[in-house]
């Protein structure tokens, strides 16, 4: 299995901008990908990075990943915060390249960090 560990949360006014970053360890991943949860919601997909980037459609153009392969890595550019981005993010890896979407598709996981945006 494969070590996950996001940093770079916190808290941040409505229209500002957060940074997130993730780091695979362990084995060679093929997909990493975040997926966000909020309070009282069931966790979704955001975005991920295969092959090339793929995203939700509801996080285009506000947010962008980025991966540096050869150190297992992915950032996530998150860009005009709004309250409803409100949740724990995490970032999820498996060792197969694909434009994985599901909770199910990923079998490691870090243990989240906390966004929070409020004035």
């Amino acid at each position: 299995q494969v070590r996950v560990e996001e940093s770079g949360g916190g808290l941040v006014q409505p229209g500002g901008f957060l940074r997130l970053s993730c780091a695979a360890s362990g084995r060679s991943v093929g997909t990493m990908a975040w997926f966000r949860q909020a309070p009282g919601k069931n966790r979704e997909f955001v975005a991920g990075f295969s092959w090339t980037t793929y995203y939700a459609d509801s996080f285009k153009g506000r947010f962008t990943i980025s991966r540096d392969s050869a150190k297992n890595t992915i950032d996530l550019q998150m860009n005009n915060l709004q309250s409803e981005d409100t949740a724990v993010y995490y970032c999820a890896a498996r060792p197969i390249f694909g434009q994985y979407r599901e909770e199910d598709d990923f079998d490691s996981w870090g243990q989240g960090t906390q966004v929070t945006v409020s004035s």
